[in-house]
């Protein structure tokens, strides 16, 4: 009886165990919270790509959003190859690298001893390793007002292109100030070529995508039948359109490459080994220098969602028609998270900052669904400019860590050019508030108490972003 009575017990707890874990919502895993948060994104046409999250070296979630082709309505997956913009910086830095660790060149050679076609006055004060962490004094050439209009669509040769910046003036002694610039990566591009005497592209293949079975990776050409290719576009308004064309030629070391999120966990992966590198040159490869900048990568804190708390990374990003690109590193901790879109600017810093935060179990902002567009820019009509007043709106505005709107004035016109992106003219529609041509953006400036302008905000895809003067 006394058995019979404690199994009755038993079998009534188990029953009311089982009712209330059916009436618990399940657990859900650090791979769906990410899935649905990256739906969310998504929804609001905030991104549309592919990503990637390791946590321990080890693929916890990878998937895609959204169309690799809206035209055709074929989806991205996660071998879906997009075009990488300045990720590309760190694969030609670990070429240039692998050079110097066999001794074909030397990190504090200077530009003219490897390309005899550069004009001496510059290229023998700026060494490689200038170029290699933007220090040179190079004028970045995706900043020249003509850029878009003149240089972007027309291929070239290395040798015929690097004339357009390389006799501008220095914009500083190399060595004494960091400032990004596609210009110096053009420049190691040319000179892996000229040390070894084969195209950049055939370099790439043979010392990197070939040894990590990198085989979704490549240089990106437009002839070319490249399978799984995702097309290109930009926001217009609430919409999407094609992307304008720019011939790959142009970006070449500097940003011409394209991948996949699977692929790039291979090169990370790769990189906590000594396949490709040595120790003492992997030191110098993620070694910053100056504003943080190694050597194709950006190092420094990475925020958890909303909470102060941090974790070191080594990251970087890319912006190329089209395309929106990050890859982000903890290695502390082999965490990895790779976000590739194709449909322009997206808020790929915010994603990261919430996947992380997903990963160690912090609190994060849901996105916001944004408002309506405002009617795009193109509808806009430009008032007479106050050429006068461009003076007092000049400067450097940080819209977010290590993203920097410049805001310059040149014959008689005013511009704006974002870290690592190129620099286009913004025309006035009220006093203070400007707008773009490019992309459905506005700016607005704002002064403080004293009168002084020390603050813009970005207006773009229904959000409003303040950015602080830092200089």
């Amino acid at each position: 009886m006394r058995y019979l009575r404690s199994t009755t017990t038993f079998l009534c707890l188990l029953c009311i165990t089982i009712a209330s874990c059916a009436q618990s919502p399940a657990v859900k895993s650090p791979a769906e919270k990410i899935r649905q948060l990256l739906d969310k994104y998504n929804s609001y046409k905030l991104f549309n790509g592919a990503a990637l999250v390791a946590k321990d070296g080890k693929v916890i979630y990878k998937g895609g959003v959204g169309y690799a082709n809206f035209e055709w309505e074929i989806r991205n997956t996660p071998d879906t190859r997009f075009r990488l913009g300045s990720i590309t910086k760190q694969f030609t830095a670990m070429l240039i690298l692998q050079l110097a660790e066999q001794g074909k060149l030397k990190l504090d050679g200077h530009i003219s001893d490897y390309l005899p076609y550069y004009p001496k006055a510059n290229g023998e004060k700026v060494t490689i390793y200038n170029l290699l962490t933007h220090t040179s004094g190079i004028p970045n050439y995706t900043g020249l007002p003509d850029f878009f209009s003149r240089l972007a669509r027309n291929p070239s040769t290395p040798k015929e292109f690097i004339p357009v910046f390389s006799e501008l003036p220095l914009e500083f002694t190399p060595g004494s100030d960091y400032k990004y610039s596609n210009s110096g990566y053009f420049v190691l591009g040319a000179i892996i070529e000229e040390v070894t005497g084969q195209p950049y592209a055939s370099v790439l293949q043979e010392r990197i995508l070939t040894p990590l079975h990198m085989n979704n990776t490549g240089y990106d050409k437009a002839a070319p039948i490249i399978k799984k290719r995702a097309a290109g576009y930009e926001r217009n308004g609430d919409s999407f359109v094609n992307t304008a064309y720019i011939d790959m030629d142009v970006p070449y070391a500097a940003g011409s490459m394209y991948s996949t999120v699977e692929d790039l966990y291979l090169w990370d992966q790769a990189l906590y080994t000594n396949r490709l590198l040595n120790a003492a040159s992997k030191t110098t490869y993620f070694t910053p220098f100056l504003k943080g900048y190694a050597c194709g990568w950006m190092t420094g804190p990475v925020t958890l969602g909303n909470t102060k708390d941090t974790l070191s990374s080594i990251a970087h990003g890319g912006g190329i028609n089209g395309f929106n690109t990050i890859i982000v590193r903890i290695p502390g901790s082999k965490d990895l998270v790779v976000l590739l879109n194709n449909t322009g600017p997206a808020p790929l810093e915010e994603m990261v900052q919430n996947i992380l935060a997903i990963l160690y179990n912090k609190t994060y902002k849901a996105p916001v669904k944004p408002a309506p567009a405002p009617p795009p820019a193109k509808t806009l009509t430009a008032i007479a400019p106050d050429t006068a007043a461009y003076r007092l709106y000049t400067g450097k505005y940080e819209l977010a860590p290590n993203v920097v709107m410049a805001i310059s004035t040149e014959g008689g016109h005013i511009y704006e050019q974002l870290t690592g992106q190129a620099r286009f003219e913004i025309f006035p529609s009220a006093p203070a508030e400007f707008f773009m041509k490019v992309v459905d953006a506005r700016i607005s400036f704002k002064k403080n108490e004293q009168g002084v302008v020390d603050q813009l905000v970005l207006h773009q895809n229904g959000k409003d972003i303040p950015a602080k003067r830092v200089e």
